[in-house]
């Protein structure tokens, strides 16, 4: 683990600011989200026994060697995507401290959680010490930057005292807002995910409008400039994170041949090729809508006829207009 810490179990400080952002339809269509309101609002109402949590964060750059996994690597990614989903090798990692507490606290129940449970996990993860809620939306710490993932250990029993939290060390810095291809960041903390290329590339099941695609770039599946681009991660990590706004180094014949096996592949080829990777999140669908939209961006004219094939397509056949017209111009 990267840097850890605990907490209460009450109801989120920042959680008000969650709701107004729900109720401003700034999560697009992730509608799990508004779901959870009560669950969030309230931990014991999604576990009764809850009463503190322990908050862990482990560091994902650069990708732990032992989950590391890179199917087709000439596509530009997301750092926390380099390897096997965190949602399995994370899990397993708080699960074995989980069981080492039992073995400690025979009377006490534990229960490990990763973000894809019903969490305000960086509201809880900033009461625990863990950092400060950035500008970016992230939470950062001064000595570890913000690459890292965060995880929660609920349990009965209850702390005598409570962490201090870090305080608010981006000062007058913009340098993730302004570096935003598509300005997601609307302003400092508040990210509307209808425009961010990682909703775009990962959560959502749509075709991104016209006007957003071209900022896309060579993203094919998250993004990590507003991350990569900040101060305390560039004191970290020094010269390891590249913020350029331009195309990958990757050689063309090497990106034409990734993008060629996703658009000419089964749904099954693709489950299989991108199994217990993060990647998989995107499905089928998904890892082809990116594809079209890089095809399009790096004007890859050697895959025309892969792309053509796809005006046949009812839900991707506009997007393959798009990505013709593009590499064509």
């Amino acid at each position: 683990m990267s840097h850890w810490g605990f907490s209460k179990l009450e109801k989120p400080l920042s959680f008000e600011f969650y709701r107004a952002w729900i109720e401003a339809g700034a999560h697009g269509d992730m509608t799990y989200l508004q779901e959870h309101l009560p669950l969030k609002e309230n931990p014991q109402n999604f576990w009764p026994k809850a009463k503190s949590a322990l908050v862990f964060a482990v560091a994902y750059a650069p990708f732990p060697e032992k989950h590391k996994k890179v199917p087709l690597p000439s596509l530009r990614r997301a750092q926390y995507s380099q390897g096997e989903d965190y949602h399995f090798w994370f899990k397993s990692e708080l699960q074995k401290i989980q069981d080492e507490l039992a073995s400690q606290f025979k009377d006490a129940h534990f229960l490990s959680l990763t973000d894809s449970s019903p969490v305000l996990e960086r509201d809880l993860a900033a009461r625990a010490g863990l950092g400060w809620f950035g500008k970016n939306t992230c939470l950062i710490h001064p000595k570890k930057g913000s690459l890292f993932l965060i995880g929660e250990i609920y349990t009965d029993l209850e702390f005598q005292e409570q962490l201090q939290a870090l305080p608010d060390f981006c000062g007058t810095c913009t340098k993730c807002i302004d570096i935003c291809p598509t300005q997601a960041l609307e302003k400092p903390r508040y990210l509307n995910a209808e425009k961010c290329i990682s909703y775009w590339t990962i959560e959502s099941r749509k075709i991104p409008p016209p006007e957003i695609r071209a900022k896309f770039g060579d993203w094919f599946f998250g993004c990590d400039l507003c991350q990569t681009t900040c101060p305390w991660n560039q004191k970290v990590f020094q010269k390891q994170l590249n913020t350029e706004l331009i195309l990958s180094d990757f050689s063309r014949p090497e990106l034409c041949g990734d993008l060629k096996f996703i658009l000419t592949s089964s749904g099954k080829q693709l489950q299989r090729t991108f199994k217990n990777t993060a990647l998989l999140r995107a499905g089928p669908f998904g890892l082809r809508r990116n594809a079209l939209i890089l095809v399009g961006n790096r004007q890859l004219k050697e895959l025309e006829p892969e792309v053509q094939a796809y005006l046949q397509d009812s839900k991707l056949r506009e997007l393959a207009e798009w990505t013709l017209r593009s590499i064509q111009s």
